[in-house]
C-alpha cells in the first residue's frame, strides 16, 4: 500500500479511535494531479450530510496539462462507504470532541482509497505528553542499541 498523500497533523491532534477505508469520487484530471502526487490532506475533514459522506477542505492540485475541463482544487469529494459504514460514522463522529479525519489516500487494485478515522481532539498537554514519552523510548532504544554495539 503505497500512500499518495499523508496527514502528518492527524496522529499528533487526534487519538485515533476507529479506521475505515472509502472509496472517492474524483475527476479524471484529479486523478492523473494524485499520481503526480500534488495535493495535501493536512487540513481536511469529513461531514455526515443525507446519508452521504463528504469531504471538505481536501486540496488536489490542478493538472498540469488540464485544460478548461480542470478541476476545483478545493471542491468537496463525496466518499464512498456502505450504509451500515455510514451509520456507525454518524454515530461515532456525533460525540462531542470526536471528528473524521483523513489519514491518508492510497492506491488499491488502481482506484484511490481515502483511510478515514475517526479522531477525539487532544489536549496541548496530550500532545506534550506523547512527545515526551516518544522522546524516552528513543532515547532507551539508542542506550540498549549502544550497550549491545559495545560488546
Amino acid at each position: 500500500m503505497a500512500d499518495i498523500l499523508t496527514n502528518s497533523k492527524a496522529r499528533r491532534d487526534y487519538d485515533i479511535l476507529e479506521t475505515f477505508e472509502a472509496g472517492i469520487v474524483l475527476k479524471g484530471t484529479e486523478v492523473k494531479a494524485l499520481r503526480a502526487g500534488k495535493g495535501q490532506i493536512r487540513d481536511a475533514f469529513a461531514r455526515v450530510e443525507n446519508d452521504e459522506v463528504y469531504l471538505v477542505n481536501a486540496h488536489i492540485d490542478e493538472y498540469a496539462f488540464g485544460n478548461r475541463e480542470n478541476h476545483n482544487p478545493k471542491a468537496v469529494r463525496k466518499l464512498l462507504l456502505h450504509k451500515s459504514e455510514i451509520r456507525k460514522l454518524f454515530g461515532l463522529a456525533s460525540v462531542k470532541g470526536n471528528a473524521l479525519v483523513p489519514l491518508a489516500f492510497y492506491w488499491k487494485n488502481g482506484k484511490v482509497k481515502v483511510a478515514l478515522a475517526v479522531g477525539k481532539g487532544k489536549a496541548q498537554y496530550d500532545k506534550r505528553e506523547d512527545l515526551k514519552r516518544r522522546e524516552a523510548d528513543r532515547e532507551l532504544r539508542r542506550a540498549t542499541a549502544a550497550r549491545y554495539k559495545g560488546k
